[in-house]
């Protein structure tokens, strides 16, 4: 089977965030068939949409996988069900753990079940800052290039917690 590079946003807001995603990117590290090859720093940032809540902490893992993209979402749910997240959630609601598949290779997909890239990567510093620690010239396909997208959105709202790259 041939290796794949993909790229995983973490997200948490409660339980300790910045334990949470340090828990995260072990349990990364223990997915069959994959391999966890780059995490970036943590980064603080404020929550989007209507629900008021905590400040998140994010932050980016860059892996190379033999799961296919459906496999791999299956396998980050599981991991997101093992570290704690409640199986119902509010939208942009407050979350022990959020793990989205991002970018897989060069596919391009909108389903209910899968979107890729990940959609609103764009406009995302949260995401596209820890991206750009490891993965700079990465091609999000149909959108753009990382370091180009990151130096066109606001990093106002965002702040280093971490900045332990691995």
């Amino acid at each position: 089977m041939k290796w794949m590079p993909a790229y995983v946003g973490l997200g948490s807001n409660l339980q300790d965030p910045p334990q949470q995603l340090r828990q995260a990117f072990a349990a990364l590290a223990t997915l069959p068939s994959t391999r966890l090859v780059y995490q970036s720093s943590l980064y603080g940032s404020r929550p989007m949409g209507p629900v008021a809540q905590a400040d998140f902490c994010n932050a980016a893992a860059g892996l190379l996988t033999q799961l296919d993209a459906d496999a791999l979402l299956a396998a980050l749910r599981a991991l997101e069900d093992s570290l704690g997240r409640a199986p119902a959630h509010a939208r942009w609601g407050p979350r022990v753990i959020d793990l989205d598949l991002l970018v897989y290779g060069n596919e391009r997909r909108s389903s209910a079940a899968l979107s890729l890239p990940h959609p609103g990567i764009a406009e995302r510093s949260f995401v596209l800052r820890p991206l750009c620690e490891f993965a700079p010239d990465l091609i999000v396909p149909g959108v753009g290039r990382v370091a180009d997208l990151t130096a066109k959105v606001s990093s106002a709202d965002l702040w280093v917690i971490d900045g332990t790259v691995h």
